[in-house]
């Protein structure tokens, strides 16, 4: 059984368009969808509930990884076995993807994390490979896919936007960490699990399109904020001081030079940096 999950914040028509999207493509007996409500307040959601699709209510804006972990637990009880296809809501279907899974993971059971390609609604590539480099902090997409004839490629790290666990590979139910409110929450995800000898990779011979930042560009300030804090999170997890040192000076420098042309995304910057180092303090007083 595949699972597919997506998070809702104020994106109704988006998940009504994705759902409409799956079910043009494959047989409602070959999957659950499940919404995690995000936006409590955001009572047409309800509206796309049926046999095959579960929305559950989670009282408040958890963040994108710790509402996906409610869902991944939910699943994890009642299947341990299943596959979890994470989409976006700004996603949709427009081949039978989501029929082939099964099969490519009874091909290549050795994957526990897979990306697929995903494609913008004019067909350019979005993504198609994660890379990093630890010496110098580099975390990048890059396409790893176009020149490979491989079914898959191993790779650093995949999207959320398209990301598939393998469930029957792990045996404790594979978690996001709660300190990343939004963004790379993905990377952590990947590179945390690929540390403890996970295989992490993607193929083209899945995919999706995106439309990228359809939902975060409405708030360009929270998107900044969030962004940002996690990057220095990220650093901090998988960089050594002097390369987290090196670029926390360039983003500061950056931010102060954003304040005389683009003040909310300087301020954005400005606010994360705060709530980074409050919460460094916070936790070192703990310890």
């Amino acid at each position: 059984m595949i699972y597919f999950v997506t998070v809702n914040y104020y994106s109704g028509l988006l998940i009504s368009q994705l759902i409409n999207s799956l079910l043009s493509k494959s047989n409602e007996n070959q999957y659950k969808f499940i919404i995690v409500n995000n936006s409590p307040d955001d009572k047409s959601i309800e509206n796309l509930a049926s046999e095959t699709v579960f929305i559950l209510d989670i009282g408040s804006n958890i963040g994108f990884g710790s509402a996906c972990n409610f869902a991944i637990k939910w699943i994890y009880d009642r299947d341990s076995q299943a596959i979890i296809w994470l989409i976006n809501p700004d996603a949709y279907f427009v081949d039978d993807s989501a029929v082939k899974l099964p099969y490519f993971l009874k091909n290549y059971p050795e994957i526990s994390i897979l990306g697929t390609i995903i494609r913008t609604p004019r067909n350019d590539i979005w993504f198609a490979g994660g890379s990093f480099v630890p010496f110098t902090g580099t975390i990048s997409a890059v396409d790893l896919l176009s020149n490979s004839d491989a079914d898959y490629v191993d790779c650093d790290w995949v999207s959320g936007c398209s990301l598939i666990i393998n469930l029957r590979n792990f045996s404790e139910c594979p978690l996001f960490d709660t300190n990343y409110f939004l963004y790379y929450e993905d990377f952590d995800f990947c590179r945390r699990y690929a540390i403890a000898g996970y295989k992490i990779a993607v193929t083209k011979q899945l995919n999706i399109v995106h439309q990228p930042s359809s939902i975060t560009n409405r708030y360009i300030k929270q998107k900044i904020q969030h962004s940002t804090y996690s990057y220095l999170l990220t650093l901090e997890h998988y960089t050594s001081n002097l390369v987290f040192s090196i670029r926390f000076v360039r983003l500061l420098l950056f931010a102060t030079v954003l304040i005389f042309i683009k003040p909310q995304i300087a301020w954005g910057k400005f606010h994360a940096i705060y709530l980074y180092w409050r919460d460094r303090i916070q936790a070192s007083h703990e310890y």
